[in-house]
């Protein structure tokens, strides 16, 4: 980037984090409104909630990393793209009502309804915390690598720097705003996101005459691979099933993305289900609108630039973005085209820091809620919203910390973990808890302590640790699960868990359960007032 545009986007950066810290203190709660703190009253209208949902399921790994798949590796990228659509289409169709109904603050509440207890609540906690912090370490790490990038930093000293600038804004986010604060800067991330990729889109598509076939094509030769660059497979090329390795990618991607816990959370703000339909709507159309975005800007950045130049810069491809929304410019810019190339660097930035704050939120209200409420019941709202802001800052200081050690490493294992375990431990425990009537403490425990333990063993042996060059640990090999992502195996494994759980379960308790069950149903599935048991967990 030349000085004018560091200049601009410095500026530009400064602007953004000024606005958004003015609305987190502007709608941030009262100091006794625990419940504006956690879900804001439901005060977002079904257009705005649904705005921001999309906003928290946007992160900067669909961004950037994407993008860069799609750039590198063509048609593969495309289906990672679409299969991020259809995971919020399962949440909307299959979960997000039962979520909302069954649902009050956390992931904790949903399942705590007809399971009542601390180890239930704890371990959720412990779900909640063990899917999310590997993916704010990722998001954390790529704030500061970007921030480094805009401005021109190489120094290891100057990014580290800006993890922990970024690191503290984000905190800061989460503890001041809440819900509400949040949400807005969401909405904001997601208005700027979409607006200015739109543009960038078709100025791409105008550079080759509005014809989506001359791009494919010159991406095709740009990326040197010939047919195979739009052909499904070449992601997985080599391994030792490739087609099982896809289908367990993409079944990772589907079930994961709908179930982490900072999506989730957005579930229980609406003030009604046909409420959480209709932001579920405007968030899904969002989302597609995304998809339509980062394929054209990643076919377009490989057709310009070529397939070598995208890898040179960065091996991921997570540059790719940025270096297609200004290689559509040309050569020199003019101060419009500079202006617009700003607005996609502080889109990427915003979306950066409202992820992880988004993130840091969902685990914040989980410690406080789940844990330290639920082991004093007495626990005034005052207070328990002044721990939820101290465990933002207790969350946001390890994932900064951890996020410090691990800025050289390959980060994608720790993406790919997450959504693992969103699929592998969250998905069978909120299926089960909301859909099976015999499901049974044991059984959530099972699921819950034996899926993450599982996903974590079999994470350890795929060739995003080692075996390859592009690894977290390059020089090392023990890899010995023959696929990138463990959904293939630790999927059915968290489902099976499940079930071994309650069936292994005295009859009794299982009778006592479907009992339990039964007398929420009503409200879980449909929403019934008035039965007996639905108010609280």
């Amino acid at each position: 980037m030349d000085d004018a545009a560091q200049n601009m986007s410095l500026v530009a950066f400064t602007a953004v984090v000024t606005l958004t810290l003015l609305l987190c203190v502007m709608t941030g709660p009262d100091r006794d409104g625990l419940g504006e703190f956690y879900t804001g009253y439901g005060g977002l209208t079904p257009m705005r909630n649904g705005l921001a949902i999309a906003g928290d399921y946007i992160s900067a790994a669909s961004v950037l990393g994407t993008t860069g798949i799609i750039a590198l590796l063509g048609y593969d990228g495309v289906v990672l793209a679409l299969s991020t659509s259809l995971s919020l289409m399962l949440l909307m169709f299959l979960l997000a009502e039962p979520l909302r109904n069954a649902g009050r603050f956390t992931m904790g509440d949903v399942l705590a309804r007809r399971m009542p207890g601390r180890a239930v609540r704890i371990t959720a906690c412990a779900a909640t915390l063990a899917a999310l912090l590997p993916l704010m370490l990722v998001q954390l790490a790529g704030a500061g690598d970007l921030l480094a990038f805009i401005l021109g930093f190489s120094s290891p000293g100057l990014k580290t720097g800006c993890v922990i600038a970024l690191g503290a804004l984000m905190i800061s986010y989460a503890a001041i705003g809440g819900m509400k604060g949040t949400a807005l800067i969401q909405i904001l991330k997601i208005v700027i996101l979409l607006g200015s990729g739109t543009v960038v889109a078709a100025l791409i598509l105008r550079r080759f005459d509005w014809d989506p076939g001359a791009l494919l094509l010159a991406a095709q030769r740009g990326s040197e691979l010939g047919p195979a660059y739009l052909q499904s497979g070449l992601q997985f090329d080599g391994g030792a099933a490739p087609r099982l390795d896809m289908i367990s990618s993409e079944l990772t991607v589907v079930l994961g993305g709908a179930c982490l816990p900072h999506i989730t959370m957005r579930m229980y703000t609406a003030r009604s289900a046909p409420e959480i339909r209709r932001s579920l709507s405007w968030a899904v159309s969002a989302v597609a609108l995304f998809v339509v975005i980062i394929t054209v800007i990643g076919f377009g950045t490989t057709a310009m630039l070529g397939r070598a130049a995208v890898a040179g810069h960065d091996p991921q491809g997570n540059t790719a973005y940025l270096l297609g929304s200004r290689a559509v410019f040309g050569a020199d810019a003019s101060t419009a085209e500079t202006l617009l190339f700003t607005t996609v660097a502080t889109a990427i930035f915003l979306t950066l820091l409202a992820s992880v704050a988004g993130m840091i939120l969902a685990c914040a209200n989980s410690l406080a809620h789940d844990v330290f409420a639920a082991c004093r019941r007495d626990l005034a709202p005052r207070k328990e919203m002044t721990l939820a802001r101290g465990s933002a800052l207790a969350i946001g200081a390890l994932a900064i910390t951890l996020a410090v050690l691990i800025q050289d490493r390959s980060l994608q294992p720790l993406v790919t973990l997450s959504f693992c375990l969103g699929a592998s431990v969250l998905a069978p425990a909120l299926i089960y808890t909301l859909f099976w009537r015999r499901f049974t403490r044991a059984g959530l425990l099972w699921t819950l302590i034996g899926g993450t333990v599982g996903c974590a063993l079999l994470m350890t042996g795929t060739n995003l640790v080692s075996g390859s060059p592009n690894a977290a640990f390059p020089d090392h090999d023990f890899n010995w699960f023959p696929f990138t992502t463990t959904g293939l195996a630790s999927i059915p494994l968290g489902f099976l868990l499940g079930w071994l759980g309650t069936v292994g379960s005295r009859r009794a308790v299982q009778r006592e359960q479907r009992g339990r069950y039964e007398a929420v149903e009503p409200f879980i599935l449909a929403g019934a007032r008035g039965t007996r048991g639905a108010r609280e967990p």
